[in-house]
């Protein structure tokens, strides 16, 4: 082996380690979520949280959050927000409602990096937090950051 060989190679070898592909972890999920809820803990129930559990290609999930609410001005859902365990930013969306939204629902498309938990948060207008956490199964993963095509 060339003396020129040897460099590259160990060049290669520290771009792989610096150009990994990102990562959250459990307890940046639980700081953000925190965050978010402004330190109550969420309790379970009240939130519907509908995704396959089996998901075949991460770079387009679909999703519907549900929230049991009479959606009145004095008991509403002000904000219902997505987060995943694994994925490079674990907050994933925030969406906010108001008594005139009609129902507390939503639904998007989300990327996901890899098999994770993901936690649907509801916050209602009296305080209180709702939610409901889901173990998701991705095949194909999407959200690498840095991996060359």
């Amino acid at each position: 082996m060339k003396r020129r060989d040897l460099l590259a190679a160990g060049a290669g070898a520290v771009m792989l380690a610096l150009v990994r592909p990102a990562a959250a972890t459990p307890a940046d999920m639980a700081a953000a979520i925190g965050k978010f809820t402004g330190g109550v803990t969420p309790q379970a129930g009240k939130v519907r949280f509908d995704i396959a559990q089996l998901i075949d290609n991460g770079n387009a999930v679909p999703i519907t959050v549900s929230v049991e609410s009479p959606m009145s001005a004095l008991d509403h859902v002000s904000a219902i927000a997505l987060f995943t365990e694994k994925n490079p930013q674990t907050d994933v969306a925030v969406f906010t409602l108001g008594p005139r939204a009609g129902k507390a629902e939503i639904s998007t498309r989300i990327r996901l990096a890899t098999s994770q938990r993901l936690m649907a948060v509801a916050k209602l207008s009296d305080g209180s937090c709702w939610s409901q956490a889901v173990d998701v199964i991705v095949v194909l993963a999407a959200c690498v950051e840095g991996e060359a095509p």
